[in-house]
């Protein structure tokens, strides 16, 4: 088997590839195919190190795009397929404090938001029942009543937010009455969903635990401020 044929880059790549080998935190590797039912395609693959010397844990992803020959080489179209190896998806970490089963769905529907999006928008739906419920504490048989007892304690735009996400997580928990309707979720949808999990969680949980961090810190500096005024006048 003979060696693969470089791919030609753009500049904007050239500079990036030339500065990250030097410096060994970041590389991209790339090989052509040339026959395959999509045509000619490339198969690309990143890595990047946190240069950060107490964590150094590497981003592994690999691409398929289509591809064109010219004079110079093959060149990258279109991107056909892409996956996250290390880590296995986009999901943030989050402070002990946000309830596990919150993060089990959140980072479930995270792993899957491209190979199933219908599935992940029916895990962001329930990662937000979740959070409705244990947040503010309400609690109905259906999610839309759920949603409709927070309308007075968010604003409007979060509220419509919320409610969508129960409406596309719908497509994939309930079947349509005409079981011939197709409705797709896309991965881009499953991934905006996730970022409203994402905007909810800091909302909610942080904010709130900050506040939290915040008034003990005043409480702790008013007692020590207390004692020390009392020992001066003692």
């Amino acid at each position: 088997m003979g060696h693969p044929k470089l791919e030609v880059l753009s500049s904007r790549e050239v500079s990036n590839f030339r500065t990250t080998r030097k410096s060994g935190e970041l590389g991209t590797n790339h090989f052509n195919v040339h026959d395959s039912v999509y045509g000619p395609i490339c198969l690309k693959w990143f890595h990047i190190v946190c240069p950060n010397p107490g964590c150094k844990k590497f981003t592994l992803a690999v691409s398929v795009h289509k591809a064109h020959q010219t004079q110079l080489g093959m060149v990258v179209d279109d991107e056909i397929y892409s996956w996250s190896l290390v880590p296995q998806s986009c999901a943030k970490p989050w402070p002990d404090y946000i309830p596990k089963p919150i993060v089990s769905d959140y980072n479930e529907a995270c792993l899957i938001s491209k190979l199933s999006p219908k599935a992940s928008a029916t895990l962001s739906r329930r990662c937000l029942q979740g959070m409705i419920r244990d947040y503010w504490k309400v609690s109905a048989p259906k999610l839309a009543t759920e949603i409709d007892k927070i309308k007075d304690k968010v604003d409007s735009d979060t509220w419509d937010a919320i409610d969508a996400v129960r409406k596309v997580g719908n497509i994939g928990a309930h079947m349509e009455k005409d079981i011939g309707l197709i409705i797709d979720v896309e991965p881009e949808e499953a991934e905006l969903l996730i970022g409203l999990i994402e905007t909810l969680i800091k909302e909610w949980y942080i904010t709130r635990e900050e506040r939290k961090k915040r008034i003990a810190a005043i409480k702790t500096m008013a007692e020590v401020k207390h004692v020390q005024k009392k020992s001066q006048n003692g």
